[in-house]
């Protein structure tokens, strides 16, 4: 994209410096002066591949180096059709290199907040950029300082007038991420209710509004009691007209508050629904790669499914019973002040149904977890058959899946009808305590108005039982609360078992960004996997220079793919050091070092989407352009114009319109978008037909020049042409060499050789033996 310099010789107060001439910025450099640095930052901003850094760059380099973080302005991406960078594609900028930024508009009142505050970026309207460092009440003044300026400039005292000359109010906040640690905190009840009292606002408007729907509940009962007692003695038509009335209106407002009420619990839900997703979604893609390849996919998404059981008992059984407490309340004193008996009888019935839920809940909580294992192993099975189908298609493994699918759900409905049969035990037992709470009290309350006149008349009568269902219900959702919690702490644990795993260590604050030239270093390492004992790669030392085409090779096991996985920082709990330019891998932000690669694997994943959308997956802001040219280098571009709608091709799931070599030139395209200094090919020709191995083998020398290759490789063939190849043996570096070297001085070599091209020598036996024999004297 175009990024002019954009600065403007009309600004008398901007970027001047002692002695600097007008339309001249600080340091005579026209405003690209790109070696500015902030004190306490060492080295000078490189420019981008797409030429000087644009005074906004600068303006966000010198904030984030504020906050300690270095933004690279080669990972800026404009938005498309503008040439001029926006707030939210610096914004966008500044988050992806682990910053909290938000594009906003101010005004001057908002700037006179901002005085002991990090920086603040003002995007002007001429193009370029200030930074504001503070701000003085008192002269109201702003300090701003220009990003094009001198280091050792100081920043220049601007009022109002003269600021909204050439401001108009755009602007960008940054700040280190301090959400991280709401993101790393272990998922459990506390962190969901803390994430529902976030809701204060709403909340808050429930709590009236249940307080408020409580009060309108006393008015019906009493209604009752009046026309009972006055209406229906004295025979009064006006009294019957008012009660009318008054019933009508409460009635009005009773409906209004409900669904009020109803409509605000439904968007505090759909607001911690988007939150948990985001949250959760963040999570997994935090795990580190070893828990997704040791655990099903299946098993993964229906633990993870259970948060959102829990969330619903959160905000739904759970926010209700609590609001339906607040009309008990409301409602409890008045049924003591109509009668003390009566009251007492609903609480008795209420406390016994919750010593009967409490009897049961352990026993539940056992069964429940049994439920939980059976119906993990059920979703793990289909899971494992869909992701595996064609594997089932292939070799008609059909009847021995569907063999495993009725065990699953044989063994799930048992664990289910077992927990039923247990739930309906307490069921059955609080049945006759709440049909007394409702019943019972008719009777007791006829038999007190009959042997005691002052006892309860006939209106109160009806009241008190109009009043104890509102007040029952409660008590009895209180108890069956604890019941259903035992359910909610079973899917809660599930949940937890994914989430709260370790996550991978990204450094996102403190990790460096260094520019890489593609030097790879390994220093002792060794390394085991996890329940293993035997190292995977055993005091491997080795070095190679940047644009080094380096061949891995080895028997299976040996650990040739190992070497790419510490590369890119899959596994990290090795011993020795792993050094590129000469940084120690783990000191690397994780998400710069893997976005500084391109990797192409035998089986590469290609999204539901257009061809286009897949070679330029996860680059905003590149164009077409950049997609035909990763295409043309990869080898992709001739079968690609051939496709019906070419870069528009729209690919389904599993791409089963594609060939396995298009797939593989598709990956490389995608591996090569960025122009990464550093490739990794692991094993990406192995599953190729010779003709597609042949296609892509014939773009690796052009596809190498300029940057650093590691191609793990079975065959050797394809490995002739390396400038180094490494052998590999029992997870221990054997040799070292080109091709030539190693056929003379490397057994192991030698062998793998001999056995891949054992043909050539008994293709060439056999045409000796065809030959005419040779006349003497020939």
């Amino acid at each position: 994209m175009d990024i002019s310099d954009g600065h403007a010789s009309g600004q008398p107060w901007l970027g001047r410096t002692p002695g600097a001439q007008p339309g001249q910025s600080g340091g005579g450099n026209n405003g690209n002066n790109a070696g500015t640095t902030e004190p306490g930052m060492s080295g000078e901003p490189t420019e981008p591949r797409g030429g000087p850094i644009h005074p906004r760059m600068l303006a966000m380099m010198m904030a984030g180096r504020y906050y300690g973080l270095e933004l690279d302005p080669d990972e800026f991406r404009g938005e498309a059709g503008e040439s001029l960078p926006t707030a939210a594609a610096l914004s966008a900028w500044a988050q992806s290199a682990g910053m909290w930024s938000r594009a906003v508009r101010l005004r001057w009142r908002h700037l006179m907040s901002f005085q002991d505050t990090g920086p603040v970026v003002l995007l002007f309207t001429d193009g370029s950029a200030g930074l504001l460092t503070g701000a003085s009440v008192e002269n109201k003044v702003v300090m701003i300082r220009d990003p094009r300026a001198p280091e050792a400039s100081p920043p220049i005292p601007v009022d109002e007038m003269r600021l909204s000359e050439v401001w108009a109010g755009e602007a960008i906040l940054l700040r280190a991420q301090r959400g991280q640690a709401d993101a790393d905190a272990p998922f459990s009840l506390r962190w969901l209710f803390e994430l529902v009292g976030r809701e204060r606002k709403s909340l808050i408007d429930l709590m009236v509004g249940s307080i408020a729907l409580s009060l309108l509940t006393i008015v019906p009962p009493f209604i009752v009691m009046t026309v009972v007692d006055k209406v229906m003695t004295h025979h009064s038509y006006s009294t019957l007209f008012l009660v009318s009335v008054i019933l009508g209106i409460m009635i009005l407002y009773e409906t209004l508050l409900g669904h009020a009420r109803r409509l605000i619990i439904l968007i505090v839900g759909v607001r911690i629904d988007a939150k948990l997703n985001l949250h959760v979604f963040n999570r997994l893609i935090r795990l580190p790669l070893d828990y997704f390849e040791r655990h099903p996919a299946g098993e993964t998404m229906y633990k993870v499914s259970q948060i959102h059981q829990v969330r619903q008992f959160i905000t739904g059984k759970l926010m209700s019973t609590f609001l339906d407490l607040i009309t008990l309340a409301v409602l409890a004193p008045i049924l003591f002040w109509l009668n003390a008996t009566l009251a007492w009888i609903v609480i008795v019935c209420a406390t016994l149904i919750t010593l009967v839920i409490l009897a049961y809940l352990r026993p539940m909580r056992v069964m429940y977890a049994k439920v939980l294992t059976a119906e993990t192993a059920k979703s793990a099975a289909l899971g494992e058959t869909i992701f595996g189908i064609k594997t089932v298609k292939s070799l008609a493994l059909e009847p021995q899946r569907k063999t495993l699918w009725d065990e699953r759900v044989a063994e799930a409905g048992k664990w289910r009808l077992a927990m039923g049969r247990l739930a309906n035990w307490p069921q059955s037992l609080v049945t006759p305590i709440e049909r007394f709470m409702w019943i019972g009290i008719i009777m007791i309350g006829a038999y007190i108005a009959l042997s005691d006149e002052t006892g309860i008349a006939a209106g109160s009568l009806f009241a008190f039982m109009m009043l104890s269902q509102r007040v029952s219900s409660p008590l009895v959702g209180l108890a069956r609360l604890m019941e259903e919690w035992e359910e909610v702490a079973g899917s809660m644990g599930q949940a937890a078992e994914v989430l709260n795993r370790p996550l991978e260590i990204d450094n996102s604050g403190t990790g460096v960004r260094p520019k890489f030239a593609g030097a790879v270093a390994f220093d002792d390492v060794t390394f085991t996997y996890p329940g293993t004992k035997v190292p995977a790669l055993n005091r491997i030392s080795f070095s190679v220079p940047a644009g080094t085409m380096l061949g891995i090779v080895g028997r299976s096991g040996s650990g040739k793919s190992t070497i790419t996985r510490l590369l890119q920082g899959i596994n990290r709990e090795y011993s020795g050091f792993v050094k590129i330019d000469g940084a120690d891998l783990r000191s690397i932000n994780l998400r710069h070092l893997r976005s500084s690669f391109g990797v192409v694997l035998q089986e590469n994943f290609l999204f539901r989407g257009s061809i286009r959308d897949n070679i330029l997956a996860g680059r905003p802001g590149y164009t077409l352009d950049d997609a035909i040219r990763a295409a043309r280098l990869a080898g992709a571009e001739e079968f690609i114009e051939r496709m019906p709608n070419g870069y528009e091709t729209y690919i389904e799931e599993g791409s089963p319109n594609l060939s396995g070599g298009q797939r593989q030139r598709l990956a490389i395209a995608r591996a090569v978008i960025t122009d990464p200094r550093i490739l990794i090919l692991d094993e990406a020709t192995s599953a190729l037909d010779p003709e597609s191995e042949a296609l892509v083998n014939a773009n690796l020398l052009r596809i190498a020049r300029g940057r650093t290759m590691f191609i793990v490789s079975h065959r050797l063939s394809s490995l002739v042409d390396c400038d180094q190849i490494m052998v590999l043996d029992k997870g221990e570096l054997i040799d070292i060499a080109p091709h030539d070297v190693l056929l003379e001085r490397c057994t192991v070599y030698r062998q793998l050789w001999a056995q891949q091209n054992r043909h050539l020598d008994s293709q060439g036996a056999r045409h000796a033996a065809l030959a005419p024999p040779r006349l003497s004297g020939d």
